[in-house]
């Protein structure tokens, strides 16, 4: 599976491993990838020399505490709106996409 840019992937898989101090071995294996492939194959995602699939995407998502969506998303900006979005309620979310809906009426 890869995105438009797959270096956005790469990049992003790199930072966030990194922010929760996890090898890539460490990563891999918390993923569910066996023990002796799991460095490797961490590797091999963080350079972009092979794109992991959706499922795969989704396990270290779910280690890394992100949403899929952060890693494919372009803009820097729109990715750390991703980001923070996961930690509010529904309705905070509700309350936010309400707001955005509202910005948008008013340029429109």
């Amino acid at each position: 599976m890869a995105s438009q840019n797959p270096n956005v992937f790469t990049m992003r898989l790199k930072i966030a491993r990194k922010a929760k101090k996890l090898s890539q071995e460490k990563l891999g294996i918390l993923a569910g990838i066996d023990e002796a492939s799991a460095s490797a194959r961490m590797n091999q995602y963080e350079t972009g020399k092979y794109a992991p699939d959706l499922l795969m995407v989704t396990k270290i998502a779910e280690v890394l505490e992100l949403p899929v969506a952060y890693f494919y998303v372009e803009d820097d900006l729109l990715a750390e709106i991703i980001k923070q979005l996961q930690f509010l309620t529904k309705l905070q979310q509700e309350k936010v996409l309400d707001f955005i809906n509202g910005i948008n009426l008013n340029i429109s």
